[in-house]
């Protein structure tokens, strides 16, 4: 069964925002990303998930990047992990309190460090079967080098073609040639969400196939992908299951981007502005309602 995402199919999906809440209300997300090369991954995942109305974000990251992210915003609280001399996470950081989060969201500039991956490796071992996550960039070329050693069951992965190839070891052209083929076929192998980017970016559960009807060349830019893990997470915070936050976080990034691109032209939209315009994404949404 394939399905387009659109405004008629995201009718609705919107999370629901009673006025007698507080933050816990729209959930606790830890977001383990950044690295001294990378910190702008981290910001860009960190924000975006309170954008899209997740109630509290926690940033772990290395303690060398937080100076900069903390420079950049004040929304966020840090989790401050010991980094080695390449400015990375060192593999023998524990994060306290790691069962009180609602979504973990991983990957994000990481780097694939040695002593991240070992880090990384232990820390997905230690996760409550409970909790929601998020895996991008980096964490998928992590798990490439750990596949069935670590369960994936309900977690949503977001990556690219690459990342994909890397996963399953199948060359990248041959996945891009069929996409929703390999992006069913992760799902069914991992038991996962699959979030496979790109034009017309598709999600899948491994039986329902959806196929992302916004967007443009204007996302086709660093830091996009940061932006649309962060979107999901926020999503998930809000008590969405991991398919429906996977396709409205997809649809409402693509959507913000054709907005931003009317103002900014397809050239010249930044990753950054893609959180920027949510708000008039979300807007069309809830005229539509």
């Amino acid at each position: 069964m394939v399905k387009v995402i659109n405004k008629k199919l995201v009718f609705g999906k919107l999370p629901q925002r009673p006025e007698d809440s507080n933050k816990g209300t729209f959930g606790r997300v830890l977001n383990v990303a950044g690295s001294a090369n990378y910190s702008g991954a981290a910001y860009l995942s960190s924000v975006a998930a309170l954008k899209i109305g997740a109630g509290y974000l926690r940033l772990a990251c290395p303690d060398v990047i937080i100076p900069v992210i903390a420079s950049m915003t004040p929304e966020i609280t840090f989790e401050p992990l010991t980094s080695t001399k390449n400015g990375v996470i060192a593999s023998d950081n524990k994060i306290k309190d790691l069962f009180s989060y609602d979504v973990i969201s991983i990957g994000c500039g990481i780097s694939t460090d040695e002593e991240t991956r070992d880090f990384l490796f232990s820390f997905l071992n230690e996760l409550n079967a409970r909790q929601k996550v998020v895996i991008d960039a980096d964490g998928i070329n992590i798990l490439a080098g750990h596949k069935g050693e670590i369960s994936l069951k309900n977690i949503v992965i977001t990556p690219h073609p690459k990342e994909l190839s890397r996963l399953l070891n199948v060359s990248m052209e041959e996945i891009i040639d069929n996409r929703e083929k390999y992006a069913r076929i992760t799902s069914q192998t991992f038991e996962c969400i699959t979030v496979l980017k790109g034009h017309k970016t598709i999600v899948t559960d491994g039986e329902k196939i959806f196929i992302n009807s916004s967007g443009n060349s204007a996302l086709a830019k660093a830091g996009s992908g940061d932006v649309l893990t962060g979107f999901i997470s926020g999503l998930l915070a809000q008590k969405m299951l991991p398919i429906d936050a996977a396709v409205l976080g997809v649809f409402l990034h693509g959507l913000a981007g054709d907005i931003a691109s009317e103002d900014f032209t397809k050239y010249s939209v930044f990753a950054s502005d893609i959180i920027d315009y949510l708000p008039f994404a979300i807007k069309e949404l809830i005229a539509d309602d």
